[in-house]
């Protein structure tokens, strides 16, 4: 194994120790095709590459030799989870160069208990190791460069720099923290120890980074973003906490990622989200002591054994706790329980709930079942509603009252939950008011005004939470405000804000289904970003006190966004430019994580954009020249019309 200079920093995509993929398709006799490239570092390391025919290692699979040439693997494919990547244990009388190398190739793997990832550090530092307190993820595999020769050995060792581009980490809650890249910079330090045999001494790692440390492509093939689900304080509905778990069996606690997940529920919300949410399950449960594996049984039941904690739950509370749990298994593929039973320390039944009554009862939005419409002001500054959410589209039909005979000339809509109101802000910017949008009446007059000079000053586009609440921004320079108006037809009541009022102006808002986040698009400084905040709501004396806490960036990669739109329970639609970048329409998670897969078709010129709860459903967009424009799952963009503005779904 080569140490010199020549053959570069180590990060150059050379890969060591065990690689597998799966192709589906392959059978025995053909070669293998063009390999999904896997993202590596070493230098100058042998790599034994597997060809697994669908995920698994059989016979017939065509496979290339453990010996020969190294021939350079580039970087792994975002989320390619049929890559797999074995952990080798370090080689009698390995160099320095070989143990980092091999340590840090060890953290990509699924090795149990990280045991040969351990085989590379000394006896204490193997001890102290905890690789499942965090995850720190780079752009990239870390870059290892070169140790200090000149160092006496014997005495001090050799310390390794590792850096890189950080962009997240993962705390011991599962919690998925974004950042904007910024430079990382650690080191891992080798000792000589004596060997096992007694008879020398052998290379190993005596310090290193807490946690692991991961680039983006070894991170997204690990592990996979699923939602937790807790109740919004003192309600009856369901609020969705993303966190990320182990795509496949966790390395440190033997558990198949349906498990994972469930004990990830069991520790409660994350440490942004808990202000806002409950969790019904007593303090302390756990699942079991020993268990490792949920399956549901023959009739999609799913039977989940807890601790001592839960043996006195009954009834209603019991019945909230079987919900929490539907809601976070329903998006695990690998899952289909119709129903869950909660077994208490001796196998006792405690209670069971049905897929259909836990949505029945808890969802956010509860009619499902009903196809989302989504609308737009067409040329005449009327609101209209698409129909048809499959391929092709009808032609826009106005929606009954006055926001549909033109009385009432329109700049922007919201349509609340049930599609039976809409908020509209007149075309001047400057006054809000909210209308029926199936029974013909009388204008109502306006519920809020600006007194901003400027038309672009004025009133935001409005947002519906769950609950039937309006929200809006008045973006005022002498006055900017956040406004919250209860039932969209109460008094209109102040929203506290984190910063100043002289500090940032709220460009554009939408509130989530669930009513307890809240994503903002925020001028501040010269930059424009998106930001995810909490709505906290309390009363004092007979007034109602809401505000928005802690916010957090949603997508700190873009040096600037356009436009926002809730995607589901924990999803966006989100418009912006990343650093040096052009416009891209993107998913992101409301934690801010992102994959290579989340990027959609491009489109020119974007000002604004609408998505579906359900993902069944069309984005619609507004993309300037092209007019209002749809793409539906599967095609391309598609006009719908030349001229309208503001497209927008329920919500």
């Amino acid at each position: 194994m080569g140490a010199d200079s020549s053959q570069g920093h180590a990060g150059r995509g050379f890969r060591r120790g065990h690689v597998a993929w799966g192709f589906p398709g392959l059978r025995g006799g053909h070669t293998a095709p063009d390999l999904p490239p896997v993202q590596g570092r070493g230098r100058g390391t042998r790599a034994v590459v597997l060809a697994a025919c669908g995920g698994l290692l059989v016979t017939g699979c065509a496979t290339m030799p453990d010996s020969g040439d190294v021939q350079p693997v580039k970087g792994a494919n975002q989320g390619d989870s049929q890559v797999r990547v074995y952990a080798v244990a370090p080689r009698e009388n390995a160099d320095p160069d070989e143990i980092v190398d091999g340590f840090l190739e060890a953290m990509t793997s699924d090795d149990p208990g990280f045991a040969t990832a351990r085989k590379y550090l000394t006896s204490q530092a193997a001890r102290t190791w905890k690789p499942e307190e965090s995850i720190t993820v780079l752009t990239t595999a870390p870059n290892r460069d070169l140790a200090d020769r000149n160092a006496d050995p014997d005495n001090q060792g050799r310390s390794y720099p590792l850096s890189g581009r950080r962009i997240a980490t993962v705390d011991d809650r599962h919690a998925y923290q974004p950042y904007s890249p910024a430079a990382y910079l650690q080191s891992i330090h080798v000792v000589q120890q004596p060997s096992a045999n007694g008879k020398g001494k052998e290379w190993r790692i005596d310090s290193l980074p807490p946690g692991l440390v991961l680039g983006e492509a070894d991170f997204l093939r690990n592990y996979r973003s699923v939602n937790k689900y807790y109740f919004a304080s003192g309600e009856d509905w369901v609020v969705a906490d993303p966190v990320y778990i182990r795509q496949r069996q966790d390395p440190v606690t033997r558990m198949d990622p349906v498990t994972q997940t469930v004990r990830a529920l069991l520790e409660g919300p994350t440490d942004w989200l808990k202000p806002a949410v409950d969790s019904s399950f007593p303090s302390g449960t756990e699942l079991r002591k020993g268990v490792t594996t949920l399956t549901p049984d023959d009739q999609s039941t799913l039977k989940v054994p807890l601790n001592g904690k839960a043996d006195l739950v009954g009834g209603e509370p019991c019945r909230r706790m079987a919900a929490q749990l539907l809601f976070t298994l329903r998006d695990l593929t690998s899952v289909n329980a119709e129903q869950v039973e909660l077994q208490g320390s001796r196998g006792q039944a405690l209670c069971r709930l049905g897929k259909g009554q836990a949505t029945d009862e808890f969802a956010p939005v509860r009619n499902t079942d009903r196809d989302e419409n989504p609308y737009f002001v067409d040329e005449h500054r009327k609101l209209v509603m698409l129909v048809g959410a499959g391929k092709e589209s009808n032609a826009p039909v106005e929606v009954p009252g006055p926001f549909g005979k033109g009385t009432l000339r329109l700049g922007s809509v919201a349509v609340d939950r049930g599609e039976t109101r809409a908020a509209g802000v007149a075309e001047t910017g400057r006054e809000l008011f909210v209308s029926s949008i199936t029974t013909e009446e009388e204008g109502a007059p306006a519920i809020l005004r600006s007194k901003a000079v400027k038309p672009t000053d004025r009133l935001s586009a409005p947002s519906w939470d769950g609950l039937g609440n309006l929200w809006i921004a008045d973006r005022d320079p002498a006055a900017p405000q956040l406004w919250m108006v209860p039932d969209g037809t109460g008094d209109p009541v102040k929203v506290r804000t984190p910063w100043p009022a002289d500090e940032a102006r709220i460009e554009s808002l939408r509130v989530s289904p669930d009513g307890v986040r809240i994503a903002l698009v925020v001028t501040r400084g010269g930059d424009t970003t998106l930001q995810i905040g909490r709505i906290q709501r309390q009363t004092s004396g007979d007034e109602p006190v809401v505000s928005v806490d802690d916010l957090q960036p949603a997508a700190p990669r873009m040096e600037s966004v356009t436009a926002v739109s809730w995607a589901g329970p924990s999803r966006l639609v989100v418009v912006g430019k990343e650093a040096g970048g052009v416009q891209q329409i993107r998913y992101l998670q409301t934690d801010g994580s992102t994959s290579a897969s989340s990027v959609l078709p491009g489109l020119n010129g974007v000002t604004s954009v609408a998505a579906p709860y359900k993902g069944s459903a069309p984005l619609v967009a507004d993309s300037g020249n092209d007019g209002i424009v749809r793409l539906a799952p599967g095609t391309n963009w598609q006009p719908v019309v030349k001229t309208g503005i503001s497209p927008v779904y329920p919500g």
